[in-house]
């Protein structure tokens, strides 16, 4: 019979940590009395006491090592379980939401995706907008760590690729999980303190430039202000624009610099390639608004710098809606949102390194169909990359794929119009943020679609944060019988 109790035991300590994590908002809304104290004060004992005794109650099996099958039980009801109670300043205070607009939000903050159900942000507590901001700042950095400890042990989507990617550990996926987590959090909180001076510096207010810092660095989205990023245009969006670039990048890279071994850092091919796309799209969106839109130079790169980093990176920003640039534009950030950034970041969607196998599979099929009897391997990053690597991304390019349409179709038979429910499924799956359309476009949210959709929208969140077989995978009986 299966032992869930290791499991239990970790997620038990994960909600003792968030309901601890609640009391710094509670101090924010006590210090300044902008309300809503009480409710964080009443969310972090309720998420201590069940998280505690969950804990305790499994204490008794706790282990140095993880089977695979709990590893991946322990990555997907992880990020169950803790938009569970990070929804509950939500539900009992302000904006004082549904619970299933209240997990819809912390869903989206946790998984960093950035979609937003609420309205007047300006008008709520500071103490819950800061902890919009808080959530994806824990999701980046959880993230980063399960990419890089438990992805890579569990083969999912090629990630398999970067299992001894700077970290040798040879033990169990909980002490690989934390000598990555300790090694990970240095860097992930010096770039925040790094984004917060310098949002400071170009004139944002310290409250604002803590936020958008920690939603920034986590390549998440959530602001402040209805308009998104619309209140801070100008230089804070050349700010913005450098630091969701640098979160973009693999955070394995940053301690290998730190080490004092800058070399991998600039040969990593996927860096390479994701800063080439990321350059080239700004020209062209720049380009193409200066000569066929006739728009201000300095405005049109800004503008095209700042969205096109935003939307690549899957943070979901929007500085201004783009959907008034005309029919290209629009088609072009749909596409960029499916490509994403490079492995082992806060990044989410595809993935660049993916997008370079599948034109590497793609070049070596027509080679063997011009010559027919020879031997053509595949190489990445000058290193072989074996078949069951090549196997793994073909299969999370067609399970994306599918799962997209199978969401697609569901928004749509739950009333949503063919571009809301495209590109909302989308904007889930992929972890972006906003969508198309006057309703979840750039200058709208989620708060109008109908409860189902919420859920809908809810679970395709998690599939995309979890890059979907770690998810899928539970709910085969093969699972559970091995």
């Amino acid at each position: 019979m299966f032992d869930f109790r290791p499991v239990g035991y970790v997620i038990g300590l994960l909600l003792v940590a968030l309901g601890g994590s609640m009391f710094i908002p509670w101090a924010v809304d006590i210090i300044w009395n902008t309300g809503g104290g009480g409710t964080f004060a009443a969310s972090a004992m309720i998420t201590i006491l069940f998280g505690g005794s969950m804990a305790l109650a499994s204490a008794n099996a706790r282990s140095p090592g993880l089977s695979l099958q709990h590893a991946f039980l322990l990555t997907v009801m992880s990020w169950l379980a803790l938009p569970v109670f990070a929804a509950l300043p939500f539900w009992l205070g302000a904006p004082h939401a549904s619970y299933t607009d209240a997990f819809f939000e912390a869903m989206s903050g946790m998984t960093t995706t950035g979609s937003t159900v609420f309205s007047n942000l300006e008008d709520l507590p500071m103490g819950t907008q800061l902890w919009r901001g808080m959530m994806q700042w824990f999701g980046g950095v959880g993230i980063i760590v399960v990419a890089l400890a438990f992805l890579p042990t569990l083969k999912v989507g090629g990630m398999q690729l970067f299992r001894s990617e700077g970290f040798d550990t040879l033990g169990k996926v909980l002490p690989r999980a934390g000598e990555i987590a300790s090694s990970i959090s240095v860097v992930y909180l010096a770039l925040t303190l790094a984004c917060i001076l310098a949002y400071s510096a170009v004139g944002m207010d310290f409250f604002d430039a803590l936020v958008l810092s920690l939603t920034t660095i986590s390549t998440g989205g959530f602001a402040n202000s209805d308009a998104s990023f619309g209140a801070f245009q100008g230089l804070p969006e050349y700010v913005a624009a450098i630091f969701m670039i640098l979160a973009s990048l693999p955070f394995v890279r940053y301690v290998q610099l730190m080490n004092g071994s800058a070399r991998p850092l600039y040969r990593d091919s996927q860096v390479r390639a994701f800063l080439m796309t990321a350059l080239g799209l700004v020209l062209l969106l720049t380009f193409y608004r200066m000569f066929i839109n006739g728009e201000a130079s300095e405005e049109s790169f800004r503008e095209a710098l700042f969205n096109v980093t935003s939307i690549l990176s899957g943070t979901g920003y929007s500085s201004v809606d783009y959907q008034l640039w005309g029919s290209f534009p629009v088609v072009l950030f749909f596409m960029l949102g499916l490509v994403g950034g490079c492995a082992g970041s806060t990044c989410c969607s595809i993935k660049i390194f993916r997008f370079q196998l599948l034109f590497i599979s793609i070049k070596q099929q027509i080679r063997r169909i011009h010559s027919p009897h020879g031997v053509f391997g595949a190489r990445y990053a000058g290193r072989p990359v074996g078949e069951d690597v090549m196997s793994s991304v073909m299969a999370f390019f067609v399970m994306f794929m599918l799962t997209l349409g199978v969401r697609s179709v569901a928004l749509s038979l739950l009333g949503l119009d063919f571009i809301t429910a495209v590109s909302g499924a989308a904007t889930a799956l992929a972890n972006i943020g906003p969508g198309l359309g006057p309703e979840i476009g750039p200058s709208g949210n989620f708060g109008g679609l109908p409860d189902s959709a919420k859920w809908v929208l809810s679970f395709a969140m998690l599939l995309g944060r979890l890059e979907l077989v770690a998810v899928f995978i539970l709910f085969t009986p093969g699972f559970w019988r091995g």
